[in-house]
């Protein structure tokens, strides 16, 4: 199926990026025989700050594209517990669930997935991307490639978004991004926990070796006046009762905490100089919300699918590829990031949090609302 000579620099598709929402479409696009070329800064498997829960509503999707779990041990979970800063808890059912696995693991399944479908990849940065007679030049720092396609699946921020000129890279963003694997035997292998600190909130859920995955978001503005994480963890995160058990009873697997800085959530366009942008470069959900793992995956296959109905529909133009794409992007995702920037500023107000936390008290209700309204369906 594919329009290219299968050993040139040239391709149906390339996809610049090789976390979740990457891997997907090219698991995806080389199932269906085109080919595909992968750009990743890092070779597999690596960690990445990530909460590592994922949402059951993909399964179906990944059980069509022949990607097994078997091989791994992972945690089901089906209970989440919150609770607000001064360690005022609730607990409710999920109603999809989802899994724990971390992603040194799944990113590693899915190359190993994506290379046994001759997904070709290359492990180089992209300096540049330029669109020009209906096709595109992908620039490394030595060497050119062309495709008829590019899916941009870079993830949250990259110096990509300053060459293409997006309006959000100039904005100052002002959060943190914080992860670390602990050891801690009888944390409950069913349960995800979202406890909130003052200046953020921080996740825990195990994963599939057993260890608790602890990733916190922080605003700047709280994290500057501490010296550096391991300080701001002590002195501000463990403020928080709940956390502060966690930390006192668990043990730190990794050296140190992985972090990340500029986490944006500004609003994004999906499609950006014909580019299709997948997973958090199209759009980050609050972590909070416990779904940017499956929106990454959901954005991969709706695009998989606007590329092939694309290249087998010859009355079917680039603008109506990208038209399609753009609208059921927007159909599917852009509510739940509006639900998710309301969510996060009412748990990082301490009074509103107080106050949301008594009435769900009473009426338990509304938090499955709150739930099911940054989760979608299960999809295939």
């Amino acid at each position: 199926m594919s329009k290219w000579y299968k050993h040139s620099n040239n391709f149906d598709v390339i996809i610049v990026g090789g976390g979740l929402a990457g891997l997907t479409a090219a698991i995806h696009l080389s199932k269906l025989q085109y080919s595909v070329l992968v750009f990743e800064k890092n070779s597999y498997p690596h960690h990445k700050v990530c909460g590592e829960y994922v949402s059951r509503e993909v399964i179906p999707y990944l059980d069509t594209l022949d990607v097994s779990f078997n091989q791994f041990s992972l945690p089901s979970i089906n209970q989440l517990k919150i609770s607000t800063v001064d360690g005022k808890l609730l607990q409710t059912n999920l109603p999809l669930g989802g899994i724990g696995i971390s992603r040194y693991a799944f990113d590693n399944l899915f190359y190993e997935k994506a290379s046994e479908n001759n997904a070709q990849f290359k492990f180089d940065s992209v300096k540049d991307i330029i669109f020009s007679n209906n096709k595109f030049t992908v620039h490394t720092k030595d060497e050119e490639f062309s495709a008829e396609i590019v899916i941009g699946a870079y993830g949250k921020r990259d110096q990509l978004d300053k060459q293409l000129k997006r309006k959000f890279i100039d904005e100052k963003s002002g959060w943190l991004g914080v992860k670390a694997h602990y050891h801690l035997e009888d944390f409950p292998k069913n349960m995800v926990e979202l406890h909130s600190f003052n200046g953020g909130y921080a996740g825990l859920s195990k994963t599939e070796t057993g260890a608790v995955n602890c990733c916190y978001l922080a605003s700047y503005k709280s994290f500057k006046k501490e010296r550096n994480v391991e300080a701001f963890t002590k002195n501000t995160v463990a403020k928080n009762p709940c956390l502060n058990d966690f930390f006192n009873n668990s043990h730190p697997i990794f050296k140190e905490p992985m972090a990340i800085a500029q986490v944006s959530f500004s609003e994004k366009k999906s499609v950006h100089n014909h580019i299709l942008m997948c997973g958090d470069t199209a759009g980050l959900i609050h972590p909070l919300c416990g779904n940017g793992m499956a929106m990454a995956i959901h954005s991969a296959k709706l695009a998989a699918e606007e590329i092939d109905s694309y290249f087998k529909n010859s009355a079917q133009s680039r603008a109506d590829l990208e038209k399609s794409y753009e609208k059921r992007w927007n159909r599917l995702f852009k509510k739940r990031l509006w639900m998710g920037r309301r969510l996060q500023s009412i748990l990082l107000n301490d009074t509103l949090s107080k106050s949301v936390m008594t009435l769900i008290t009473k009426s338990p209700w509304l938090l499955n609302k709150m739930i099911s309204a940054t989760h979608g369906k299960p999809i295939v």
